[in-house]
């Protein structure tokens, strides 16, 4: 087995995912995906004739996020018509999975040179949600319209599920506000001290001018008083029908779970932003390393993914650590940075009370509660964080591992060359 090398790794800032809000919400989704393949062309002098293919994750693969988003974003970009290209679609996981997929072709020998990453455009995703359920129709939610699945596998809105799960293991309120602060905190940390500037690029319009070059969804200022006075999001939502004259999304958990009382305690100051970017990330064989002349930032150590319970949904990324700490011959005390998405507060809380993990060494540059989540690219970008930092920090090991619907986590490690 070869080796799998990371060339670079960039993304974009992240707006705001809100038409007419947020700077990234006018571009079409190729265009910011373009963006992060242009930069890795001129970064890195790439010979884009030499590109084996691009493994693109987008979660939400319609109306313009529609089309086969890898290829076409990599012609918009002006990349080799020979460079081919594939979108996929694994969820929240999207990102982790083309970075995996693409280091398994190169370490396999089948192949030399493969981009991987990301893009979601939520403010786009959202508005053709909003125009779907205005005019009566399903929006495609997990297992909605089959009876079949949802009787087996009852699966509930995210939001509810995060509830439930806090519910169930008598994780506070105030216990992920707390975390929600510091996830913020951190940010506004990383932010100043320029920990994101190496990887991050701005997005142009096509006249040069900017577009965005910055972060615009943290808070860095949030207090524990300001969450303290927000309601909970999905008190709501738990009691709406999931689909016509359907169970309510309580009501499919219940199914599964009779006895849990589920008490609503999440909402915009613990769970992830919603915004729009994208990220991108160079992988090379040994081969060609030795050939361009290129200089590896670090290398791909091992992948792993694991299924969990799809009506709990968030709970596998324990898992996918530990199978992935295994494959790679390490324990939890190699790893010198670890990057758990930030779906929601309970997610990353329980994750580090389950491995009993340095609260230091977890997200230490804050996460999606503080910066957003771009569903199919969020992968690619906590990749290229946890690169940044070990970089920054001199640390050797990274696990950068995520929840994903239906109960899913991919995970992988990296280690800093």
């Amino acid at each position: 087995m070869g080796e799998a090398y990371i060339i670079d790794a960039v993304r974009t800032p992240r707006s705001i995912g809100k038409l007419g809000k947020g700077a990234l919400s006018v571009l079409h989704p190729q265009h910011v995906a373009a963006t992060v393949l242009k930069a890795l062309k001129d970064r890195n002098n790439l010979n884009t004739a030499d590109v084996d293919d691009v493994i693109w994750g987008c979660s939400a693969q319609m109306g313009l996020q529609g089309g086969d988003m890898g290829r076409m974003a990599a012609l918009d970009a002006g990349y080799d018509q020979t460079a081919s290209g594939v979108t996929l679609d694994r969820f929240c996981g999207s990102g982790i999975t083309a970075t995996s997929l693409a280091a398994a072709q190169v370490m396999s020998g089948m192949e030399d040179l493969v981009v991987a990453g990301g893009t979601e455009m939520m403010s786009h995703v959202m508005d053709i949600g909003m125009k779907m359920r205005d005019a009566g129709l399903s929006a495609g939610g997990i297992g909605t319209g089959n009876a079949r699945l949802q009787a087996a596998h009852p699966q509930s809105n995210q939001g509810v599920c995060a509830d439930a799960i806090a519910s169930m293991e008598g994780i506070s309120r105030a216990d992920l506000e707390a975390f929600g602060v510091e996830s913020q905190r951190r940010a506004g940390i990383a932010i100043a001290e320029g920990r994101f500037d190496k990887s991050t690029v701005p997005v142009l319009a096509d006249d040069g001018s900017v577009i965005l070059d910055h972060e615009e969804y943290p808070r860095p200022n949030t207090t524990v008083e300001d969450l303290a006075a927000m309601k909970p999001a999905f008190a709501m939502i738990a009691d709406m029908p999931s689909a016509k004259d359907g169970p309510t999304f309580r009501q499919l958990i219940n199914q599964k779970y009779p006895d849990l009382d589920i008490v609503p305690v999440h909402h915009v100051g613990t769970s992830s932003g919603v915004v729009d970017g994208a990220a991108a990330i160079l992988l090379a064989s040994a081969a060609y390393v030795e050939k361009s002349g290129m200089k590896p930032r670090a290398r791909i150590v091992a992948t792993a993914n694991v299924g969990g319970c799809p009506t709990l949904m968030l709970n596998a990324p324990v898992a996918a650590a530990q199978k992935v700490l295994e494959k790679a011959g390490l324990t939890k005390q190699d790893i010198d940075v670890w990057e758990i998405n930030e779906a929601f507060a309970v997610v990353a809380e329980k994750f580090i009370r389950d491995l009993d993990l340095d609260r230091a060494k977890v997200n230490p540059n804050g996460g999606s509660i503080a910066l957003g989540h771009p569903i199919g690219a969020t992968g690619a970008v906590l990749i290229g964080i946890a690169l940044d930092e070990l970089e920054r920090t001199g640390g050797r090991y990274a696990l950068i591992t995520m929840c994903a619907a239906g109960g899913m986590a991919p995970a992988i490690i990296i280690e800093r060359i």
